[in-house]
């Protein structure tokens, strides 16, 4: 028999793109829960919906018996025989039970009920389908700009970019078209805390779908924009060994190939800067430097502060401390604007990093009389000479001069020149 719910629920399966099985099995389960509502049992009784007639037919099976005690069990031989004649007593009859006997008010209840079971489907294949591309990248439509963040429209689901994990100072539009990062996947119900800003968080109680979080600041975004425009990383001929970011501003990523044939960075930044250009234009001009990778702290460090270019990295590792000399000219690009660079060279090399002019650190030497040894600039081979002529410390070459520097065997002018240059003389 054609039914109204079945019918309607054909609908939704076309509207929200649910599988017709899977809506059969609901409604075969509400149509049980309503002959248990009106019979007290249904182990005698059989469900079975045709979704593409709309038709839903339930049967009873009745044991045919002299006397009927119970009726929703039983049924008369007399009464039998009017749909088969040739039933006989102890056999089972199967009877045709109409929807229409539940009545308007149980039919009511299994209406809302479907409403309800088809809403918790959606919500799981839903949390199913994008808990499973955490990580993944997505393309989206803004459809509502809030103070606390961005709703974006992916495949008619909606998804939530808070503004911490939004790009500063990027403007976003609705109707604009965004690429985001999905981040994190609330299961519906669950009432975890939600970041959807810097100092704001919000609770949100009985959601009707999964919170499904985006992003644009994570650090794993920048890594996902690479492995599309470069082929290299994507394959894993190229591998991003370490990534330090502050979203909008600057990031820094190092770098390292498993073929000696390929340079690294190159393949990171491509013919022209193509590659690279592409990556900044998507993070709405984030500043990327790309450094080669390396084990060794000094030269690893000294590579982490692009663009500026260390003299020398001077470390203590008991304190994990490095110290870089910087040219005077270029401290302010050592620093960054509010310090970013060395924040981030801090974070991508794991040292305490602590930045010296180079006219400080001779000044610094003077007083403390820094041994030739440790002097930016002089060769071993020379610093072997001046210890030949008992000469230890900063102090002593500068006492010297020109010309005391010139009657050490084997400096001539020009290598006394260069010394006396590099003692800031």
């Amino acid at each position: 028999m054609r039914s109204d719910i079945v019918e309607a629920v054909n609908l939704i399966a076309r509207e929200k793109r649910i599988d017709k099985d899977e809506l059969r099995d609901i409604l075969e389960d509400i149509f049980l829960t309503l002959i248990k509502r009106k019979y007290g049992d249904s182990d005698h009784f059989d469900v079975i919906v045709n979704m593409d007639r709309g038709d839903v037919e339930i049967f009873v099976e009745k044991e045919v018996a002299e006397e009927v005690e119970d009726p929703i069990l039983q049924i008369s031989l007399k009464d039998a025989k009017k749909t088969d004649p040739e039933i006989e007593l102890g056999e089972t009859f199967v009877e045709v039970v109409q929807p229409d006997q539940f009545g308007r008010r149980l039919i009511n209840i299994a209406k809302q009920t479907l409403l309800q079971r088809i809403r918790e489907y959606e919500k799981r294949k839903i949390y199913d389908e994008y808990s499973s591309r955490v990580g993944e990248i997505i393309i989206g439509d803004v459809h509502q700009v809030t103070r606390n963040g961005f709703f974006l429209l992916v495949d008619r689901t909606e998804m939530f970019m808070p503004r911490s994990e939004s790009i500063p100072r990027e403007e976003l539009r609705r109707g604009d078209s965004v690429r985001a990062l999905i981040k994190k996947v609330i299961e519906p119900d669950n009432n975890d805390l939600v970041e959807t800003d810097e100092d704001n968080f919000r609770k949100r109680k009985n959601r009707s779908t999964p919170d499904i979080i985006v992003s644009r600041a994570d650090n794993q975004f920048l890594i996902r924009l690479f492995e599309i425009e470069v082929p290299e990383i994507f394959d894993g001929i190229v591998e991003i060994k370490k990534i330090a970011r502050k979203p909008g501003e600057r990031a820094k990523i190092s770098v390292e190939s498993m073929d000696k044939r390929i340079d690294p960075v190159g393949a990171c930044v491509g013919m022209r800067g193509v590659r690279i250009q592409s990556v900044v234009r998507e993070l709405n001009g984030e500043k990327i430097d790309v450094i080669a990778h390396s084990n060794e702290p000094e030269i690893f460090i000294q590579r982490a502060l692009t663009p500026a270019k260390a003299i020398r990295i001077i470390l203590n590792e008991e304190e994990n401390l490095a110290v870089g000399i910087i040219p005077d000219k270029d401290m302010g690009l050592a620093l960054g604007r509010g310090e970013t660079n060395k924040e981030l060279a801090q974070k991508m090399t794991g040292w305490n990093i602590e930045l010296i002019k180079e006219s400080e650190y001779y000044q610094k030497s003077m007083e403390d009389e820094i041994d030739v040894s440790e002097i930016p600039g002089i060769t071993p081979a020379i610093q072997k000479k001046l210890k030949d002529a008992n000469i230890n410390t900063a102090e002593e070459l500068k006492s010297l001069g020109l010309q005391g520097l010139i009657e050490i065997p084997g400096i001539g002018q020009k290598t006394a020149q260069k010394i006396l240059q590099l003692l800031n003389i």
